[in-house]
């Protein structure tokens, strides 16, 4: 059966698999496996975590996940997977609900954007903050319109699929200039608002700007900058099991951003050596057959490998090489 409940009704059922409409308990055979395989989904005490299902997070959350452990097969059209090795239900929601869920409990650990957070005015943990999924809530205008100032756009209609942010922004302006900015909610297509004549200019996440620009649109003023965050319920039961994601969430991104760089080097060079290679506590160090001589180890930032082999290399270390990490912890 494919009639799947909404996910506000599977959400309530906490210690359920998928439920059809039509009664049947489908989960562990929609992930092909018994339920003695993984995590045993019949039991109430799960956690439960939720990941964007579609759009510009759901790739980078996954391979988060992969990277940490979390393993599922998640089955075609079905919201909830069960994780092979841990006692976690993973639920697919819109990123837009995930901080709502979070926020009132339905949901123990979630990710999903800042942005999402605010605007959802809920009260939950920031964990981690993750790198991916960068960009900027802005008000956007039409370029043909030069709109230099925000403050030109108080009294005019503004379109925004975030009106709870855009409302306090525009407040704060009406204020200053006596005027009421008129904010319409509409979700989808937003950058199509003004060339439809809906709107004067729109509140919208700009990543690249591809999309904004082809509709004509430039950034006015940023309300804030935003990017994919790990959050909790500050009150779940399940803190044991999200303390865990989050040491393995640290660990992972942790080794994401860095490698680990290895040399020779003469021993009284060894002070020089460390100031460009200070590890993230202390280099680790080695004797070699030459007393004259030591193996060096430390972890650098990747982005900043060649440049630290350059001036290493200069120095007159030697045999320098760079080890990529899969995964740490700190």
């Amino acid at each position: 059966c494919r009639a799947v409940l909404p996910t506000s009704r599977l959400l309530r059922l906490r210690g359920c698999g998928s439920v059809c409409v039509c009664g049947k308990r489908g989960a562990m055979a929609a992930n092909g496996r018994a339920a003695e395989g993984g995590a045993d989904s019949s039991q109430d005490d799960l956690c439960l975590l939720a990941v964007p299902k579609k759009g510009r997070l759901y790739e980078k959350c996954l391979e988060l996940l992969k990277g940490v452990g979390v393993s599922f097969t998640r089955a075609a059209r079905q919201d909830i997977a069960f994780c092979d090795s841990l006692p976690i239900k993973i639920v697919f929601l819109p990123a837009k609900d995930i901080a709502q869920f979070v926020g009132e409990g339905n949901v123990d650990i979630g990710l999903t954007g800042q942005d999402m957070v605010a605007e959802a005015q809920v009260n939950v943990k920031e964990l981690i903050k993750t790198g991916f999924g960068r960009c900027k809530l802005a008000v956007l205008a039409p370029a043909k319109d030069e709109v230099k100032d925000v403050k030109d756009l108080v009294g005019k209609r503004i379109a925004t699929s975030f009106p709870q942010l855009t409302t306090a922004f525009f407040d704060e302006l009406d204020a200053s200039r006596a005027g009421t900015t008129r904010i319409r909610n509409i979700s989808g297509s937003v950058e199509a608002a003004c060339g439809l004549g809906l709107a004067d200019a729109v509140v919208d996440l700009w990543e690249t700007g591809t999309t904004a620009k082809a509709a004509g649109l430039e950034i006015v003023s940023t309300i804030l900058t935003t990017e994919t965050v790990v959050i909790s319920n500050p009150h779940s039961e399940h803190n044991r099991m999200i303390d865990l994601l989050r040491k393995r969430i640290d660990g992972y991104l942790l080794a994401k951003q860095n490698a680990m760089i290895y040399y020779n080097v003469p021993r009284e060079k060894l002070e020089e050596a460390f100031k460009i290679t200070p590890g993230k506590k202390k280099p680790t160090v080695t004797p070699l057959a030459d007393d004259s001589w030591c193996a060096v180890g430390a972890m650098v930032l990747t982005k900043t490998v060649n440049d630290i082999m350059d001036q290493l290399h200069e120095l007159g270390a030697t045999d320098i090489f760079v080890v990529d990490l899969i995964n740490c912890r700190s």
